[in-house]
Parts: C-alpha cells; structure tokens; sequence
C-alpha cells in the first residue's frame, strides 16, 4: 500500500515514487455533495503549497483545493472533466485532481497519517 498522508484542508496525497497524487478527502467530498464541475490546472505549471490548485464545484458551494505540498503538475485527471461525480464515487481512488512531481519531500512531514486524520476530523 502506498503512503497517503492528509492536510487540515481535507487534501491527500498519495506517494508513488517521485510523484505525488492529490485529491480530496472522502470526509471533503461528502461535505461538498455532488460533485458538478472540477477545474484542473495546466500541465507543466507549478503548484505551491497552501496555494490553490484546482477547483472543485458542487451543487452546495464551489471550493478551492490547495496544494498540500508543492511540486510541478505531471498529470491531471481528465476523466474528471466528463465525469466530475467520480469525485463523489471514489475520492480517494479514481477521483483524484493532479499528479505532482515532488520538488521537496520534506514537505510530507507536515502532513498527517491517516489515523492522525481521522483522529482530527472527530475535532470538527
């Protein structure tokens, strides 16, 4: 299993090597409701952390999702754009935003595991 590590914004990634795989939490996405519209970032561009980089809409409000660390976008989720409910369906599978190249892996230490995560959503 790979290393999924969590933001207070409700962020995760997932590490694969030298990228990063983002997304929202299931707790964000059932927050949100359904799921309408994902706007993604470029390919190429950079993301910093605690900056947005992409957003997210939902019948209830739109939200930005912030970069829990920061790195140069490899990859983005296209299906999202046709199928923006996989965010809904699988947040943390087949739902996630980018895939990041890890410019400093440092970063990770200030995330959460997922025991710390959902030890911190009982706070809220």
């Amino acid at each position: 299993m790979s290393d999924i590590r969590y933001s207070k914004d409700h962020e995760y990634v997932r590490v694969e090597g030298d990228v990063a795989v983002v997304g929202i939490s299931d707790y964000a996405q059932s927050q949100l409701g359904d799921v309408v519209f994902v706007e993604l970032p470029a390919i190429g561009s950079a993301v910093e952390i605690g900056k947005e980089a992409a957003v997210v809409e939902s019948v209830k409000a739109a939200s930005e999702v912030y970069a829990p660390i920061s790195g140069e976008v490899v990859e983005v989720n296209d299906a999202l754009e046709a199928n923006p409910a996989t965010v809904n369906e699988d947040a943390e599978g087949n739902g996630w935003f980018v895939k990041l190249r890890i410019t400093d892996p440092a970063q990770l230490d200030g995330l959460m595991s997922a025991d710390a995560y959902q030890d911190f959503l009982k706070t809220l």
